[in-house]
């Protein structure tokens, strides 16, 4: 099933951190928080996409534009979330079992942290010439799925 990217955003939101020094997510965490979910979302249900929206690799790393535009307003601080814990969507059982793990993964980490990761990593690297190249699904389903290998 594909959802709506906010709705996406908002569940990673309500979740509690174990990064040290966190208190909220920024929109910086927030945007590679999302490409992780996304990638391997399609890496792991054979190229089916979790959200429908793109993802641009940008000069701090990747990120959905319209999630980008929408928690704008909170600069470098963290987000509050735009719904309460009882209104977060519900995933499919294999699919929550996959959000939980990577944010219990990538969720540890720095915004710092995982900009570094993104850039080391093949899809943002072979796309990043500018502001605004489309990383793209197949790329990143290519790349993803050579992390269960």
């Amino acid at each position: 099933m594909v959802y709506n990217v906010l709705d996406i955003a908002n569940k990673i939101l309500v979740q509690p951190l174990k990064s040290e020094g966190d208190e909220l997510i920024t929109n910086m965490k927030l945007q590679k928080l999302l490409y992780y979910m996304q990638g391997f979302h399609l890496a792991l249900f054979d190229g089916n996409p979790l959200f429908d929206e793109e993802i641009e690799a940008w000069m701090y790393g990747p990120v959905v534009p319209s999630m980008y535009r929408h928690f704008s307003k909170y600069t470098n601080n963290g987000i509050k979330p735009d719904v309460l814990l009882d209104q977060v969507i519900s995933l499919t059982n294999d699919e929550e079992a996959l959000f939980k793990e990577v944010f219990r993964v990538y969720g540890a980490y720095s915004a710092i942290g995982l900009m570094q990761l993104t850039h080391s990593e093949e899809p943002w690297s072979s796309v990043s010439t500018g502001q605004g190249s489309i990383i793209t699904k197949d790329v990143m389903t290519s790349f993803f799925k050579t992390r269960f290998k």
